[in-house]
């Protein structure tokens, strides 16, 4: 049954990490100082071993919490055979005690009372034997019967001074066996111990890699804390239930609900279980988006960046890079409150990430299913509106200044994000109605996004500048410069390189086109072909001194990416060479040539084809700066490029963001609170 094992790997790890938490919680030095206003020389004689049950009490949980299964189960068992023993013991010391004070020390058949205890009692400590043997694996069940000794000396009308006698012999005798069977197991530690050192002594380095690998999914660490961060939200919320009267009002509730997740992330294991919690949630929205857009099968096509890892990540580093866990209850509430707010955030962004190419692919590839129109473009109002009401609710607390402007730009622009994409859908179907193509459609693409790309470098620009004031002049700390200096490097400097780079890209393309000669309609007739990028009849075209003919808007998205001609191979320059002549105009191929295709149409062996490495190297180096999809397949529907580093990007702005606005925020809001 391995679901079962699976279940069982989880659950029974569960209660070492609650009392490594526990303990974590506890506050030795308060305790030693109770101590100390009680008694000195008991300070003296209780302090330090106090502080080796404290890291004992470390050493035992976490050695238990990465055992295997299968000792773990043993271990349950044994502490499980322990409690019924302690069970047994009490209800033998129960009917003692009853019989003493009932004063009866006769013949049990001759008094009814006295005979139905008997019997209730040896019923009990029958069963309580029966199920110690049976987990303990033996059918010695008179191993586990001390405890009804008791009942054997009532049985036989000794005296009540006796039975007590008896009883307490029998308690012995059972802290003797328990005694004797730990020290028999005394050193299996130990040898588990020496056992895993020696094995990972023998381990070379990518071995050590991959066995722990192999462990983190053995142990399944994420669905660990997840599940343990989740009973302790539970038991937080039935706690507070009871103690506190929460109001019905939305913002009532809503503070409740952020108070509970704050007392649950005093510690760094609740803080691990939190971001685990979080990632699971974020893969379970992003998955939802997938299923939403494409069904089944697009959620089968996993990414590595679509995991909800990100939302975890980003969490776990806005918690540790602002001291989080150092914080009062009133502060941390608030300032989870605004890393939860941000971690939306990314979230929202990874939507897009997702519902962008499946928009766009809708309007370019001639799709006529209204359904699936209708989820893209009710997916794309979602965004458009959610971030947009997020923006508003946060300026409801804050007075509106420069840093919160900061904060709400990263939401303004994810609406922004989505308008851009919403504007090329539309005028992608547009041109699917129109009985022409649009010329200028691939200029119109360029420049929208080119606002968006152009407003979110403003906007990093600004968080630089900001921050770095924040740092000459306020509280300085390496690791927030060391976020602006990454932040500064990905989001401005390389923005501003590779948008600059697309932006001289496209004009050297455009000066080359305007420089080519246009065909005239005797020379497309005597041509009679179709352009060779787009396999489209040719009504205009332009003329490469080479002697090719091709569309001019082809052309020049064949120049963003390649600078010589897609047919020979050669350079294409603005001006004509020094030894040019007039190439003759290639007729149409007879024979057993293709129909519609010409051998002028084969490209030379050298020419690397439109996947190849060296045009991914160019069209990579376009980076944000280009429409995203200055490339179509022969299809119509646009190529995405790869979103890992513009995850990354974003990533880093929103560290760098909260680097700048977090702590501000936090003290306005609890001033606000207690006043």
């Amino acid at each position: 049954m391995p679901r079962l094992e699976d279940v069982a790997n989880i659950v029974l790890r569960v209660p070492c990490i609650l009392v490594l938490d526990l303990l974590y919680k506890c506050d030795i030095d308060s305790f030693t100082e109770h101590l100390r206003a009680k008694n000195e020389d008991m300070l003296f004689k209780y302090k330090y071993i106090i502080w080796n049950l404290y890291y004992l009490g470390h050493v035992i949980n976490a050695v238990v919490l990465v055992l295997p299964l299968r000792h773990i189960i043993k271990l349950y068992l044994h502490i499980l055979t322990t409690l019924l023993f302690y069970v047994g013991h009490h209800i033998s010391k129960d009917y003692v005690h009853g019989e003493v004070q009932y004063g009866y020390d006769g013949a049990l058949y001759l008094d009814s009372q006295a005979f139905n205890r008997f019997v209730s009692s040896l019923t009990s400590q029958v069963i309580l034997s029966t199920l110690c043997a049976f987990l303990m694996k033996t059918r010695k069940v008179w191993l586990f019967s001390a405890h009804l000794l008791p009942l054997l000396a009532r049985l036989c009308a000794m005296p009540h001074d006796t039975l007590l006698l008896v009883n307490s012999f029998s308690t012995v005798l059972t802290g003797i066996g328990v005694a004797m069977f730990l020290l028999s197991n005394l050193f299996v530690p130990y040898r588990l111990a020496r056992a895993a050192y020696s094995e990972l002594l023998q381990l070379e380095l990518y071995r050590l890699l991959a066995v722990t690998i192999s462990l983190w999914n053995q142990f399944a660490v994420p669905v660990l804390f997840s599940v343990f961060w989740s009973v302790l939200f539970v038991v937080q919320l039935c706690s507070y239930s009871v103690t506190n009267n929460t109001t019905g009002s939305h913002e009532g509730v809503l503070f409740f609900l952020l108070t509970s997740v704050s007392e649950c992330c005093v510690t760094p294991y609740s803080l691990l279980g939190l971001t685990s919690v979080v990632s699971y949630l974020g893969l379970g929205l992003l998955n939802l988006t997938k299923f939403y857009l494409g069904g089944y099968t697009a959620v089968q096509n996993d990414n590595v960046m679509h995991r909800g890892v990100t939302e975890g990540v980003t969490l776990l580093l806005l918690a540790l890079q602002t001291g989080l866990l150092d914080m009062q209850a009133l502060q941390r509430t608030f300032l989870l409150s605004i890393i939860l707010f941000i971690v939306v955030t990314s979230t929202l962004q990874s939507m897009i990430e997702i519902t962008d190419p499946i928009i766009l692919a809708l309007g370019a590839s001639r799709n006529r299913s209204l359904w699936k129109h209708f989820r893209g473009l009710s997916m794309c109002l979602v965004l458009l509106v959610f971030p947009g009401y997020m923006a508003y609710k946060i300026s409801q607390f804050f007075h509106m200044d420069f840093w919160l402007l900061i904060l709400v730009s990263s939401c303004m622009l994810t609406s922004l994000q989505v308008t851009g994409t919403l504007l090329i859908y539309f005028l992608f179907m547009v041109e699917l109605f129109c009985s022409d193509p649009i010329d200028s459609l691939d200029e119109i693409i360029y420049w929208v996004n080119a606002v968006s790309r152009v407003l979110e470098f403003v906007v990093a620009l600004c968080v630089v500048a900001y921050g770095t004031w924040e740092s000459l002049f306020g509280e300085w700390s390496w690791m927030g410069a060391s976020v602006i200096i990454i932040h500064c490097y990905f989001n401005v400097w390389l923005r501003a390189q590779t948008g600059w780079r697309s932006f001289l890209l496209r004009q050297e393309a455009a000066k080359k086109i305007n420089s080519l000669p246009r065909a005239t309609a005797n020379q497309l007739q005597q041509h009679n072909d179709v352009c060779a990028i787009c396999f489209q009849e040719m009504s205009s075209a332009v003329l490469t001194y080479c002697g090719h003919f091709f569309h001019g808007n082809c052309l020049r998205k064949w120049l963003y990416v390649q600078e010589t001609c897609p047919m020979c191979h050669q350079a294409i320059r603005p001006t004509p060479p020094e030894d040019f002549q007039a190439a003759p105009t290639p007729s149409r191929g007879t024979g057993d040539q293709t129909p519609g295709r010409d051998d002028t149409h084969q490209p030379p062996d050298n020419l690397p084809s439109p996947g190849s490495s060296d045009q991914q190297e160019e069209t990579e180096s376009l980076g944000e700066g280009t429409s995203g999809f200055d490339r179509k397949d022969r299809i119509g529907r646009p190529r995405r490029k790869p979103g890992k580093m513009l995850i990354l990007k974003h990533f880093v702005c929103t560290l760098c963001i909260f680097r700048v606005c977090g702590p501000k925020m936090v003290n306005i809001l609890t001033v606000k609170f207690t006043s």
